[in-house]
């Protein structure tokens, strides 16, 4: 096993990219812009700072923090460096997919901030990312070394700083700068001078990897930011704990805020404001919105090809299989569909609603008869679904005439529901103008009352089930370079009879 792992550190960096992957759709805005347009667009100026509404550590809080959680609040410095380096890998997943930016190269320093970028490309090797790691002054202690094995035990290469190439923007699409951090100060030695010099030179190019920097821009005070200006300009920074004072300096297009681990007490004492994190994510954007040139956002689609031969006869039958894929694969509301209506006057209205059911009869969802979209339905009885599964690059179209469920089925959907739900539904008169949330809130706690005692909830006259019964579907899988399989389901006559025929369309 040590003969693999030693074979694996040594690799050239030549042989590990013998088949590179292609090089990435550039994310910087306004591209066509010349280069000096599109620096001013993408950089502020340092008289501009990005001041957003969060607190700021200096150099002297940021270490008395990292005491204070290590002393007698009981972490370890290898939880806190689990938790960082995670926040640094979730924050690079949510800008950077692996679809498109999968080549990584992690530089990563001898201390603390190099510790977190060996577990940042551990994690990002299991979000399905290329991670090569440069580690030229590795530590001896065995916080370190267990880092380095568990990533040898992986696979993930390391290469010397000899084996890097001169031009680093053909060969990776993200670099993951953790070389220094908050307690650097002076000038960076060798080779970490020569490191950065190389990620600063590539920021003058028109195209060049994504930097991105853990806590410190490194080569950055830890206070004053760039030494005048200079220095590494990066794509994105993710602080760790609470944005450093030289973060002010930071205007490069993504911010992230990670290290979900700062207890009440020591917000309290620090005086921090602090974003909340979202649900149980790792990081949350902190900063201003990024500019985006829209036109320039795209993605490669990569998939398996949806052949003909492979598909079932019954496209009901092939909804199903994508469903349950779809719902296999985490999907939030894989029932989530687009219901798109027209009225009488045929003026199409759009919204997403919730199937309920679907069999070879059709496709069923619930609402208020007297909405919008009844009132469409009630005028023109037809209809379209749109389900879109985005991890799996699909979308599914049907469409056909609708009509009303029985009663018996509304009636018994109904009662299954949370009685929350029931009561909400007598409460919204859906679509109709209300003069404020409150009447709602009031009609519903009177409500809530009345039905305390757990009595059966009536459900309204107006209220219940719609079913479109298909006559056509398009099963849509996203492919490489637009070319993308379509293969349409439409019902056709059969010998009298009608019967789904499958075609396939150009994309």
């Amino acid at each position: 096993m040590k003969n693999v792992m030693r074979r694996v550190t040594t690799m050239t960096f030549s042989s590990l990219l013998q088949s590179p992957p292609p090089l990435p759709i550039s994310h910087r805005p306004f591209r066509s812009l010349p280069l000096a347009t599109q620096r001013i667009l993408t950089f502020c100026t340092k008289s501009k700072p990005n001041m957003a509404d969060f607190s700021y550590l200096s150099q002297r809080e940021a270490a008395e923090i990292d005491e204070t959680l290590m002393g007698p609040l009981g972490f370890t410095l290898d939880q806190l460096m689990e938790l960082a380096g995670l926040s640094v890998a979730t924050s690079i997943a949510e800008v950077y997919k692996p679809s498109e930016h999968s080549r990584v190269l992690a530089i990563c320093g001898p201390g603390n901030n190099g510790g977190d970028g060996l577990v940042a490309a551990r994690h990002l090797h299991h979000f399905g990312y290329k991670p090569i790691i440069c580690y030229p002054k590795r530590t001896a202690k065995s916080l370190y070394t267990g880092l380095v094995t568990q990533l040898e035990s992986l696979s993930i290469p390391f290469v010397s700083v000899d084996d890097l190439p001169e031009d680093l923007s053909k060969d990776f699409d993200v670099i993951l700068d953790a070389i220094f951090g908050f307690s650097f100060h002076g000038a960076p030695r060798p080779p970490f001078d020569d490191l950065i010099r190389r990620l600063v030179s590539l920021q003058m190019l028109q195209k060049h990897p994504s930097i991105v920097s853990v806590d410190i821009p490194s080569g950055w005070h830890v206070e004053e930011g760039g030494h005048e200006g200079g220095g590494i300009k990066p794509d994105m920074l993710v602080s760790l704990t609470a944005p450093k004072l030289c973060a002010k300096r930071f205007c490069g297009r993504h911010h992230f805020l990670g290290g979900r681990f700062v207890p009440p007490s020591v917000a309290e004492k620090y005086k921090l404001e602090l974003p909340s994190y979202p649900g149980t994510s790792m990081c949350v954007r902190i900063g201003k919105p990024p500019i985006v040139d829209i036109s320039a956002m795209r993605v490669n689609y990569v998939s398996p090809e949806l052949l003909e031969e492979q598909v079932e006869t019954d496209p009901t039958l092939q909804f199903r299989k994508w469903f349950d894929e779809a719902v296999a694969a985490g999907l939030r509301e894989t029932n989530a569909m687009a219901l798109s209506t027209t009225n009488k006057d045929r003026k199409p209205s759009s919204r997403m609603v919730l199937l309920k059911g679907y069999d070879e009869n059709g496709f069923v969802w619930f609402t208020n008869y007297e909405s919008k979209k009844g009132s469409d339905l009630s005028e023109n009885p037809c209809a379209a679904l749109l389900f879109y599964w985005e991890i799996l690059n699909r979308q599914v179209r049907i469409e056909g005439p609708v009509e009303r469920i029985p009663e018996s089925e509304s009636e018994y959907y109904f009662h299954s529901r949370p009685r929350g739900s029931q009561i909400g539904a007598i409460v919204s008169k859906q679509s109709s103008v209300v003069p404020g949330r409150h009447v709602l809130y009031d009609e519903y706690e009177e409500l809530t009352k009345k039905y305390s005692d757990g009595s059966v909830i009536p459900k309204p006259e107006n209220w219940g089930g719609f079913r479109l019964r298909p006559n056509l579907f398009e099963f849509w899988q996203g492919q490489p370079s637009r070319l993308h399989d379509r293969l349409q389901y439409s019902l056709e006559d059969a010998n009298g009879k009608p019967a789904w025929k499958i075609h396939r369309l150009a994309p």
